[in-house]
């Protein structure tokens, strides 16, 4: 009698399994593209429109707006608690001042090349000349405002939150709002404050970094659900606007997005490859936070992603990632505030037949490079556009030409502000010598969280062990 016997399969190994490459976050978030593109022709083309969702716009609508509401719920306590991780962090650093101004330096330079590249595309492809749009467009919205800026630094309150109350049809409803800049200023005095306190601020420190290691789970569950965001965001972007709407605003759109790609697979491709990098493992590396901001159209939404690829896949240490890039979400932006103001404003004086002169032109240049930090916490494009109308001269009108298609640009203006504040960072570390080069040429796996760890089962007193440790190692070998 023979008796057979069979191999038991691997724990964990038995049924149908997806491919590899089909659980990567990359393929999940094209795939939620397709799907909602697919969701979004189906509701537009059953009769929904913006003013009278049918049940599908209304779902997708739904479905969009809360991931991005979840995705702000944790902007405030995750910018406040790691920038004060970060500042502590940085008292091993000797050269941390050093840090900050090559950091905004560099913003500098890299928003005075987008700027530039938005000019040229202006005066090159014409986008205001003969639109046939009518010039009764009009727009009553909130400029910028140089006072603003520098009235908006100073906090109202500890947290740095607004609250707004509008009446509609005898129902009142209240909004609260937070200023980014603000929270940023706050978070910048406590830690420093921190510092000079010395062991008596210890404890706080070590509750601090205890809330950062529990409000970056809670992140790493919102963002591991961004498919299904995606889904919706896309889907209702479609089914309220269309493609349609670019119409008679087709060459803007075209300079718009040239201008995006120049820089964002040119320009910085070449600043990559000038420090030694390699373009490949930059572009695997911030694709994450790329994708999601394309979506999203927040890159204070995307804020928790991109900082986590700043660290986890280019290479820059915790310490000063959390300090760079919160502040590149306020300040750095390349899409809103350099190339589409500048090609916007050229359309604008186009449109109205105003011939700009060789001032104006550097106005745009001083506007784009100076001005971002004065729409941190508004408004972002728009209050950039109309503060380079207003410092030019021209009519604010004209930013009322170029709302019904505002959706579609900042899909593409966000993506590049985000790549740019992953990017400035990592180039910066790498000048300084403390940019971990061998986490930077590492194989990508497409999860941004793949070396997240469980610590439900160890000391809890030991939950922010993992990342303080981390920056004490990284920093210890950089001033070493």
């Amino acid at each position: 009698m023979t008796t057979q016997t069979s191999t038991p399969a691997p724990a964990g190994k038995t049924g149908f399994q997806l491919p590899k490459w089909a659980g990567s976050f990359g393929f999940q978030i094209i795939a939620a593209l397709i799907v909602g593109l697919g969701l979004g022709l189906l509701a537009k083309y059953t009769g929904s429109t913006k003013a009278n969702p049918n049940a599908l716009g209304t779902a997708l609508q739904t479905i969009g707006s809360s991931y991005v509401s979840l995705l702000q719920t944790a902007v405030v306590p995750l910018i406040f608690t790691a920038v004060v991780s970060s500042i502590s962090n940085l008292r091993a650093v000797s050269d941390a001042a050093r840090l900050a101004w090559n950091t905004l330096l560099w913003f500098a330079i890299t928003s005075l090349i987008a700027v530039l590249i938005g000019i040229g595309l202006g005066v090159l492809l014409q986008p205001g000349a003969g639109t046939g749009i009518s010039q009764e467009a009009k727009y009553a919205g909130k400029s910028g405002d140089w006072w603003a800026f520098l009235t908006g630094l100073f906090p109202k309150n500890f947290l740095g939150l607004g609250a707004s109350t509008t009446v509609t049809d005898g129902v009142a409803t209240t909004a609260v709002s937070f200023n980014v800049l603000q929270i940023l200023v706050i978070a910048i005095a406590v830690g420093i404050a921190a510092l000079k306190v010395g062991k008596a601020a210890e404890p706080f420190l070590a509750l601090n970094a205890s809330a950062l290691a529990v409000i970056q789970k809670v992140l790493w569950w919102i963002i591991r659900i961004a498919p299904l965001g995606t889904v919706g965001l896309i889907g209702n972007a479609v089914a309220v606007y269309g493609w349609d709407t670019i119409g008679s605003l087709g060459k803007f759109t075209v300079a718009i997005y040239i201008g995006l790609a120049l820089v964002l697979f040119v320009v910085y491709p070449a600043l990559v490859r000038s420090h030694g990098l390699s373009v490949r493992q930059y572009f695997s590396g911030v694709w994450p936070a790329v994708q999601l901001a394309f979506v999203s159209r927040s890159s204070i939404g995307t804020l928790p992603l991109t900082q986590r690829v700043t660290e986890r896949n280019l290479g820059v240490p915790r310490a000063y990632a959390s300090f760079a890039v919160p502040l590149g979400a306020t300040t750095k932006m390349d899409g809103c505030a350099a190339i589409y103001p500048a090609v916007a404003a050229i359309f604008v004086a186009q449109f109205f037949g105003i011939q700009l002169d060789f001032t104006q032109y550097l106005l745009i240049a001083l506007v784009s490079v100076l001005g971002s930090a004065a729409t941190a916490g508004t408004t972002g494009a728009v209050v950039m556009l109309t503060l380079t109308l207003s410092t030019l001269g021209l009519p604010l009108a004209g930013v009322g030409l170029v709302l019904a298609i505002d959706p579609i640009l900042d899909m593409g203006r966000t993506a590049v502000n985000v790549a740019g504040q992953a990017l400035i960072p990592a180039i910066v570390a790498k000048r300084q010598g403390i940019l971990d080069e061998a986490l930077y040429n590492a194989p990508r796996n497409g999860d941004p969280f793949s070396d997240d760890v469980d610590t439900s089962a160890v000391d809890p007193s030991a939950a922010a062990a993992p990342a303080s440790g981390r920056d004490e190692r990284e920093l210890a070998d950089a001033k070493a």
